[in-house]
């Protein structure tokens, strides 16, 4: 999971600098400026996330299915 975050964090920032040399009109630019920001952000805590499970163990499941939340990882 790391890899990919880490992976999807130069997509953002490449998308950002698209937008300002590519889109004349401020509120296009700024659209899509807001969107490479947010991919980064995403990006980052993918890694983070994959980091931290890794430090753990192992990693654990984005989703669960719910017939286990009343149980207690370790």
């Amino acid at each position: 999971m790391k890899y990919a975050g880490l992976l999807v964090m130069p997509a953002g920032f490449f998308l950002s600098i698209a937008a300002i040399l590519l889109f004349s009109a401020p509120a296009g630019r700024a659209a899509f400026v807001l969107c490479g920001l947010a991919v980064e952000c995403m990006g980052l805590v993918v890694a983070v996330r994959g980091h931290m499970a890794s430090q753990r163990g192992g990693e654990r499941p984005l989703f669960s299915s719910g017939a286990d939340s009343g149980e207690r990882r370790p």
